[in-house]
C-alpha cells in the first residue's frame, strides 16, 4: 500500500531585501517526522544551496533545533540557513516575534540569533574560530586560476568556524571576478587535508569586502552568499590590517554578485579583536510558500 502526506514548506532569499536576489534557502519549519536519509534526498531534490529541516530541541536552552543539507551532505552549521531558519520561526510564530534573541540548536551547538529593527537584519554569533595552516601563494593562484601578482602580499590561510575555508586576499574586485576553480589546482591544495573545504577570495573595498566562495565537496560550484566563512573573514582581515580591528566596528562583505545574486552580509565586531563575539547579519525576503507531496509504501 502507499501512504501519501504532503508537507509545507517555505523558500526565502537571505542576505537580501530583494526579491530574486542574494542566497535562496528552503526552509521546512515542520520536520520531526524526516530521517537524515529523506532530508538529505529532498535537499538533492530543491537544489538549492541548502535546505534547513526545524525539529524540537534536545536543550531547554534552545528555541528550536535545525539540520542543514546542502545538495551533497550534512553541515554541522551554516551561516544563511540561520539566519533565514531564524526568520521563518518569527514568521511563523514557533519563536515569538517579540524576541530579540534567542539559541538555535544545530550539529556544531547551540548558535545565538539577535534581531536588530530599522532596517530589519537578523545576525547570528559565529561559533568559535579556528586559525589553521598558511598556504603558498602560488598553489593558491593556481588553484583559483589567476597569477601570484593578483594576489595581495599576504599569505592565504585556513580558518574554520564549522566549514574549513582558505582564505585568499585578491587586490581588487575584478581579480575576484576573474577567479575560477582549476581542478588540478585545487588537488594540489587539498593533498595536506583531510576533509573537504571551501575556497572564499575576496579583495578589500571601502564598504568592507567583495567576495566569492567556491566549494565544488559541498556540491556548491559557487555560494551566493556564505554567512558560515565571514565570520573567518572578519578574522583574516582584522590580522592583516584590512579592516579595523576595534570594538563596535561594522563593515559589509558583498558576495554573488558575479553568478547573479547580490548578497550584503553585514559584519559587526564586538570586542577588541572579536573578544566579544563576531556577528555576521543580514535582511531576509519571502518568496515562496509551498507544499511537498510524498508517497511511501508500507505492509
Amino acid at each position: 500500500m502507499t501512504l501519501t502526506k504532503s508537507y509545507s514548506y517555505a523558500v526565502v532569499d537571505v542576505f537580501t531585501a530583494e526579491a530574486l536576489s542574494g542566497n535562496p534557502l528552503a526552509v521546512f519549519p515542520e520536520a520531526a517526522e524526516f530521517d537524515g536519509a529523506t532530508m538529505q534526498k529532498i535537499a538533492r531534490e530543491l537544489n538549492l544551496a541548502e535546505t534547513a529541516f526545524v525539529l524540537p530541541a534536545t536543550r531547554p536552552d534552545c528555541a528550536a533545533r535545525a539540520r542543514i543539507f546542502t545538495p551533497a551532505k550534512e553541515m554541522v552549521f551554516a551561516g544563511h540557513p540561520t539566519v533565514g531558519t531564524a526568520f521563518v520561526l518569527l514568521q511563523k510564530e514557533i519563536v515569538p516575534r517579540n524576541r530579540r534573541e534567542f539559541l538555535i540548536e544545530e550539529e556544531i551547538g547551540p548558535v545565538t540569533v539577535r534581531i536588530e529593527t530599522g532596517p530589519p537584519l537578523i545576525w547570528l554569533r559565529t561559533p568559535p574560530i579556528h586559525e589553521g595552516r598558511c598556504l603558498d601563494r602560488s598553489l593558491c593562484a593556481r588553484a583559483i586560476g589567476l597569477e601570484p601578482h593578483d594576489l595581495l602580499p599576504v599569505e592565504p590561510q585556513m580558518l574554520n568556524a564549522g566549514n574549513p575555508t582558505v582564505m585568499v586576499a585578491l587586490k581588487d574586485t575584478a581579480a575576484v571576478d576573474r577567479a575560477w576553480l582549476d581542478s588540478a589546482g585545487l588537488r594540489t591544495l587539498k593533498e595536506r587535508e583531510s576533509e573537504p573545504f571551501c575556497v572564499f577570495v575576496f579583495a578589500p573595498t571601502p564598504e568592507g569586502a567583495y567576495s566569492r566562495m567556491f566549494a565544488p565537496e559541498y556540491g556548491l560550484p559557487e555560494d551566493a552568499a556564505t554567512g558560515s566563512s565571514t565570520g573567518p573573514l572578519a578574522i583574516f582581515m582584522m590580522r592583516r590590517g584590512l579592516v579595523s580591528n576595534a570594538a563596535g566596528t561594522r563593515f559589509v562583505s558583498e558576495q554573488g554578485t558575479k553568478m547573479g545574486r547580490r548578497s550584503l552580509l553585514h559584519v559587526d565586531i564586538q570586542g577588541k579583536n572579536g573578544a566579544d563575539g563576531i556577528y555576521v547579519g543580514g535582511q531576509v525576503t519571502p518568496i515562496i510558500e509551498a507544499v511537498m507531496t510524498l508517497n511511501s509504501r508500507y505492509s
